[in-house]
């Protein structure tokens, strides 16, 4: 290795530690290196991918991969910060802050959806499946994947105009948009055979959240990766999450939002907010089809009170909790 690239390593290192600093320099490398045919890389040297890298910027930011070469046919609608990507499962999408970036806990338990759902539970049509604060569109769209073509309509909804664009990004680079140009008569004949995602920008928490979001209830299969990190947590967070990573996607109880009503005030530190709010939409504003499913994921040490909060809220009965591959407690699922 030249003497530049060590003294570039070794300054990686001593930030991520060694181990993950020679991945990565390897990944920075080959990203310089096999640019993606079209789209000009975000960094035109690696002592610039390192010095971001060092100041904690994701790697995910930073690197362009070659998922963003299908990308190259929707120039004209990507903002013009060239992005990074992230697989999750077999799809790789497209990452910038402020969105969240896509974890691997949900994508274990999104995958294990997906094995679940049944399109044959609603003959004659399409499965509607809601998802809620939709980041990338991630969850949504691997279901969208991995379901037969043309079984699927789903709405990803989310507070952020940022994540609301690069969901509909990722639509058109997975090929489930609803809305690139084609006559309508096309789009007819090709929404029949096709699965389709389209994003939504609106707040959760609003009062009137259901009309301002268009929704058309009920669902089959209601989806979220909500706001869930308790403020003294998300205060002790790293700064390549907090800096970069919209504070939205992250707290669980947001400040300057209005809590629901019907959380009591000894459980708005806890980051339940989220999960308080989805249970009252279910309950009050039938949001999920009778059989269907209720798919939430949530932190740490919160799986027994969401349980509960759906239970008591949501009036459902059948609930299950899944533990991710750490054997923490990841997902509560349930049916009405």
């Amino acid at each position: 290795m030249p003497p530049p690239s060590r003294a570039l390593l070794a300054q990686l290192s001593r930030a991520i530690g060694r181990e993950s600093a020679q991945n990565e320099f390897r990944w920075m490398q080959h990203a310089l290196a096999h640019p993606p045919n079209g789209i000009r890389p975000p960094v035109k040297t690696i002592e610039e991918m390192v010095a971001r890298r060092v100041r904690g910027e994701p790697l995910q930011y930073i690197l362009v991969r070659t998922a963003t070469l299908t990308a190259t046919r929707f120039r004209t609608a990507l903002t013009p910060v060239p992005p990074g990507s992230q697989p999750f499962g077999p799809l790789h999408l497209l990452v910038r802050p402020p969105v969240l970036i896509p974890r691997p806990e949900t994508e274990e338990w999104a995958l294990r959806l997906a094995d679940t759902v049944n399109p044959e539970a609603s003959p004659g049509r399409p499965l509607k499946i809601l998802d809620l604060c939709t980041g990338t569109g991630c969850i949504p769209l691997l279901l969208c994947h991995a379901l037969p073509p043309g079984s699927v309509r789903a709405i990803g909804v989310d507070i952020s105009e940022d994540a609301v664009q690069l969901a509909e990004e990722n639509a058109r680079l997975c090929g489930f948009s609803g809305s690139e140009g084609r006559s309508q008569e096309d789009k007819t004949a090709e929404a029949e055979k096709r699965n389709s995602f389209t994003p939504v920008l609106a707040d959760l928490m609003h009062p009137a959240f259901v009309q301002r979001a268009g929704l058309k209830p009920p669902y089959d299969v209601i989806t979220s990766n909500p706001p869930y990190i308790p403020k003294d947590q998300y205060d002790r967070l790293p700064s390549s999450v907090k800096d970069y990573e919209d504070v939205r996607a992250l707290l669980g109880d947001p400040e300057g939002t209005a809590s629901p009503p019907l959380v009591p005030e000894t459980e708005r530190q806890k980051g339940l907010s989220f999960y308080y709010r989805i249970a009252e939409l279910v309950r009050h504003h039938g949001l999920l089809r009778p059989q269907g499913t209720l798919a939430l994921e949530v932190g740490d040490g919160q799986a027994a009170d969401v349980a509960e909060i759906l239970e008591r809220d949501a009036h459902v009965r059948d609930i299950s909790v899944w533990k991710d591959l750490w054997n923490k407690d990841r997902v509560v699922l349930a049916r009405p």
